[in-house]
């Protein structure tokens, strides 16, 4: 037997905490009605919106096709790319051994990295790290013969982050070829969250923001709670306070950019980023919701079916 779907209950008005960064209820609400095919539909011809069923395909196509006509041009290509992701980067790296890809003109630059604390940026060494991610799903995967030097992959360090978005600029001449990303929680791009680093009435100012440390919103904590590299059970503790990220400036200098939308709980209709999509794709463009900046950009975003899903007020339904 299905679940009787009920409309939300409106017979409480309340303002949400401090803590939510957008709060306006009657935005959301229109937002939260929008599913399926209709998410495709955006002022922004350049915003391209697809759902689809599994795009994670095409991303890992899109990135090999990317790195394999650039070196069949002997191009040098510069990739900013997100962490963890080894069910992307496992596949990307046998497509590459298979098709035999020279990849010594490849360039990447991991999005972000944990810090601690006192702002100390996690080494690779950190089994919960991006940069031990990148370099053990992807870098470490690629047959040697055919792997970048090392000196080509880059991420932030306690002694780069002052200069992280002027080595992406100088490394890509202008910027990176691709800017692949997917939006947590609070709809932030990389670490770029809504909070006191990153926020400015002024999106002008915002677009040219560079990378620096910034002290995590609590939302992305206990979002990264749920992630396999802290056991997927709500130990907020074992998660680190701040984080070294890159800026909207290194997203807006990209000359592709690609988002995916398609992250469930451990493959569950459950999912935080359900309702953080349509904020992405179709709130208002506010360093509160910093993925929406992508609506001003030329942008690629693949929503998942599961994700473009409509939901409701399920009242037989736990977590």
């Amino acid at each position: 037997m299905k679940n009787i779907i009920f409309d939300p209950p409106t017979d409480l008005k309340f303002t949400p905490g401090d803590y939510v960064p957008f709060k306006d209820r009657e935005v959301c609400e229109r937002l939260r009605k929008i599913s399926g095919k209709d998410l495709e539909k955006h002022p922004n011809p350049d915003f391209n919106i697809k759902v689809m069923m599994n795009p994670h395909p095409v991303l890992i196509a899109t990135l090999f096709s990317r790195i394999k006509e650039a070196s069949e041009k002997g191009k040098k290509i510069t990739l900013i790319l997100g962490n963890p992701e080894p069910e992307t980067y496992i596949p990307l790296s046998q497509l590459i051994n298979y098709f035999k890809v020279d990849c010594k003109n490849v360039h990447i630059f991991a999005m972000d990295e944990w810090a601690d604390d006192a702002g100390n940026i996690a080494p690779e060494t950190y089994k919960a790290g991006f940069a031990h991610s990148l370099l053990k799903y992807l870098v470490f995967q690629i047959d040697e013969k055919l792997r970048m030097p090392l000196e080509n992959v880059h991420y932030p360090s306690n002694k780069n982050i002052k200069d992280y978005s002027k080595m992406i600029t100088d490394c890509g001449e202008g910027g990176a070829d691709i800017c692949s990303s997917s939006p947590g929680w609070t709809g932030h791009m990389a670490f770029i969250d809504p909070v006191s680093e990153f926020l400015t009435d002024d999106m002008d100012e915002y677009l040219n923001m560079e990378a620096r440390i910034v002290t995590l919103h609590p939302l992305t904590v206990a979002q990264n709670s749920l992630h396999g590299v802290f056991g997927q059970s709500g130990y907020i503790a074992d998660v680190p306070p701040k984080a070294a990220t890159i800026g909207p400036v290194d997203v807006k200098n990209a000359r592709e950019r690609i988002e995916v939308h398609a992250l469930l709980t451990n493959n569950t209709f459950s999912s935080w980023q359900r309702m953080t999509s349509r904020l992405v794709l179709h709130g208002p463009v506010s360093p509160l919701i910093p993925s929406s900046m992508l609506q001003l950009m030329k942008t690629q975003v693949y929503v998942s079916e599961e994700i473009a899903a409509p939901f409701d007020c399920w009242e037989k339904v736990g977590y």
